[in-house]
């Protein structure tokens, strides 16, 4: 028979996940993902039962043929003993999996620890903005003056192995955060898919600490203002207000946002910006599964509700950005230029789990003041303007070319 303690610490891990579930407020995650506040974990008490080593009564039969398959795996694999941690946590792992949501899942304690280290704009890593909806992880953007830069690699390069383990079929978002990522100063070896290129590329390059400051801003000619968000992060709506304030305070005849590779962050974060430039209203409209819906209106005294304002968004311009771009562009606003953004307008809840990992959830749809969803879909910009490879290796940015104009001659 298995362990008693280990079947209990099982049925603990499920049901806290039922938990998150039933009772989870949430905020709205990308690419990126948020760090975790300290959060004390339910104590949970299963209906014991000395037959089933723990398993409450009622789930008794569901879970027998996962018992018997626990026991078969250490009566019979070859290499014992087994790591019983890595089996609880593929376990609660493939319960997440079985719900066909790419956004709910399970992370262990060093993903944990790794994800939050980069909703503070700091993470160690090869330093690339990356797209994880296709089958293998795609290289958007080479961060400037980091390793993948460095190394050669290019926008568009797909990741089809690490470390001579092909990847294919493997979820791009795992890979990343498993293999792509880990400590500074350690080699990982990347070959590469290039399109136009007949055999793969091969890159080994040293991890480094990256840091990235969430919000960058400055004054560009024609006294237009330029403010970027890269995540919205736990500081990110402090920062924010801050870079806003001194560029309003030079009087700018216009003001350009550039949510581009934005992959999203705090959702209460998304809403402060959104109201720095909208000052009536609903934001964003979360809806849940029983059809309730939870409005959340904009934040009063924001500090450039009337200046003439243009946004930029591309294909990885996701979740909290899209909230903001969707409430500037439903509102009327300002414009939108760019390409169709990821379309991520889902909502996750994500608590601590007893063994120092993360259960991720969909809890909610989001949707714009107007009452469209964006899940699948992205946000059209008013004006699309493309960016191609030969533009950034010119140095050119149409998009922001196209954004200045309509500031220009609106």
């Amino acid at each position: 028979m298995p362990n008693k303690t280990l079947r209990s610490v099982l049925i603990v891990f499920v049901a806290v996940v039922l938990v998150v579930c039933l009772f989870g407020g949430g905020f709205v995650v990308g690419n990126f993902v948020p760090v975790l506040k300290p959060a004390s974990v339910p104590t949970l008490t299963p209906t014991p039962d000395p037959n089933q080593g723990g398993t409450p009564t009622d789930l008794q039969s569901q879970f027998a043929p996962f018992w018997q398959a626990w026991d078969l795996v250490h009566q019979n694999y070859v290499d014992q003993p087994v790591d019983n941690t890595a089996l609880v946590q593929g376990a609660i792992s493939g319960m997440m999996d079985a719900l066909g949501d790419p956004h709910t899942g399970y992370w262990t304690p060093q993903e944990t620890t790794d994800a939050g280290m980069a909703m503070q704009g700091e993470y160690d890593g090869i330093g690339a903005y990356v797209d994880t909806r296709g089958d293998y992880l795609t290289i958007t953007k080479p961060i400037p003056g980091y390793p993948a830069e460095q190394a050669g690699l290019q926008i568009g390069d797909q990741i089809i192995a690490v470390d001579g383990v092909d990847v294919t079929g493997m979820d791009p978002d795992l890979v990343r955060m498993t293999r792509v990522m880990g400590p500074a100063g350690t080699d990982v070896h990347l070959t590469v898919r290039r399109e136009g290129v007949d055999q793969p590329l091969e890159f080994t390059i040293t991890r480094a600490h990256i840091v990235i400051p969430s919000v960058t801003s400055k004054m560009l000619d024609n006294n237009i203002a330029y403010i970027q968000i890269t995540i919205f992060g736990e500081t990110t709506a402090r920062d924010f207000h801050d870079q806003l304030s001194t560029l309003m305070a030079q009087n700018p005849s216009g003001i350009i946002l550039d949510l581009r590779d934005n992959g999203g962050g705090y959702l209460d974060a998304g809403i402060a910006v959104a109201s720095e430039f909208i000052d009536h209203g609903v934001i964003v409209n979360e809806r849940y599964g029983d059809g309730t819906e939870d409005p959340h209106n904009a934040i009063p005294g924001g500090l450039a509700t009337t200046i003439p304002l243009v946004v930029l968004v591309n294909g990885n311009t996701a979740s909290a950005s899209e909230i903001v771009s969707g409430a500037i562009q439903d509102d009327g606003r300002g414009k939108l230029v760019g390409v169709l953004t990821y379309g991520k307008g889902s909502v996750q809840n994500w608590l601590p789990l007893s063994d120092g990992g993360t259960a991720r959830i969909t809890i909610a749809k989001w949707l714009t003041p107007l009452g469209r969803t964006i899940d699948k879909i992205g946000l059209t910009p008013d004006v699309i303007v493309e960016m191609t490879q030969d533009d950034v290796t010119a140095g050119r940015d149409p998009q922001l070319d196209a954004a200045i104009q309509l500031l220009i001659n609106p």
